[in-house]
């Protein structure tokens, strides 16, 4: 896996806004990450410190589900430390936040790796999700008791050709081949696809060794479900991006997220989790690889590439995934194979 997130975010620089993106130092110096409490946090604050990796984990409880905003004190501190690692299994990244920091890019990374079992062969999926409008956006009010109106701007120009930018770029800094775009086609097309497709077919113009192609949402499923290796990076809005994702998941042997790692991004922020639709209680290996991702992003590449090796070797192993395998055990196991 190859995760450049700190240079596609400077080629994005022409589009977007702000004071400008911050360039991190190469040296080992520590670094300050928000940590959002969850029931497997501890396993990756356990590995970390067993690998000696320069971070420092600041570490927040939140109590409930379903909000919408982060508590301010962990909003700050996400300001403050640029990466964040959400450990909340049961509830992603809040819309609210989502907006406020303007994470406008979701990722999530769906592949085979030996021991887990999957139907398929040489999936390496990444969807690219518009994260912060149209659905995600988060603006909705009860008029009266039992009635919920949602207020959206769906797309601008400004938002897809961002979005699009993002994942063509992410594809050439990954030696990624082929970027399709997902659409709702025929007569029940919306205009916001139109507009979105239009920014993807530009954006395409500007790397002439991507393959770029389109798909209708309905097809796409499909295909993905009877010829997923041949499928590369996909971007879509946020209408359809969870239900390709979560059958990306699927297919290449991750159905309930035991290892799909992912995370959302913006210019200025990087927010990393587990993917996946079916709580995961036990099992560490999602998040892990979630922050093998955040390493690369912190330019720490030994000590991702150390991570990874030893998560992948437990996979292997089938040390983990069994119902009776606790969290104690796979963290054991991952840290008995670090190089």
């Amino acid at each position: 896996m190859s995760y450049r997130f700190i240079s596609i975010l400077k080629n994005l620089s022409s589009i977007t806004t702000g004071s400008g993106i911050q360039t991190r130092s190469a040296t080992y110096m520590p670094r300050p990450v928000t940590v959002i409490h969850g029931v497997l946090t501890n396993a990756v604050k356990k590995v970390m410190d067993a690998m000696n990796a320069p971070v420092y984990l600041e570490t927040y409880n939140i109590e409930g589900k379903n909000m919408n905003h982060f508590p301010r004190e962990v909003v700050d501190s996400i300001r403050k430390n640029k990466v964040c690692l959400n450990g909340r299994v049961n509830n992603s990244l809040c819309g609210g936040s989502r907006k406020e920091l303007d994470l406008f890019a979701s990722l999530v990374n769906c592949f085979n790796l030996n021991g887990q079992p999957s139907r398929y062969k040489n999936v390496d999926i990444v969807v690219v999700i518009e994260n912060t409008k149209g659905e995600c956006a988060g603006r909705e009010h009860e008029v009266v008791p039992g009635v919920i109106q949602s207020f959206q701007v769906t797309m601008t120009k400004f938002w897809s050709d961002r979005i699009a930018k993002y994942a063509f770029e992410y594809a050439r800094l990954s030696n990624r081949k082929k970027v399709t775009a997902v659409h709702s086609k025929g007569k029940d097309e919306k205009l916001a696809d139109v507009f979105f497709l239009e920014s993807c077919q530009e954006v395409a113009k500007m790397y002439p060794n991507i393959t770029y192609n389109e798909i209708g949402i309905n097809n796409c499923c499909l295909q993905l479900v009877e010829k997923p290796e041949q499928f590369d990076v996909i971007v879509t809005p946020n209408l359809y991006g969870n239900i390709i994702a979560n059958i990306a998941a699927g297919v290449s042997g991750g159905a309930n997220g035991d290892i799909m790692p992912g995370g959302s991004f913006g210019a200025e922020y990087a927010i990393f989790e587990q993917v996946g639709s079916v709580e995961n209680h036990k099992n560490p290996v999602a998040l892990l690889f979630s922050s093998v991702m955040m390493l690369r992003h912190l330019l720490l590449p030994l000590f991702a590439d150390r991570l990874e090796t030893a998560v992948k070797r437990v996979v292997s192993e089938r040390k983990c995934g069994n119902s009776n395998t606790t969290t104690q055990e796979v963290v054991d196991a991952v840290i008995a194979n670090l190089d």
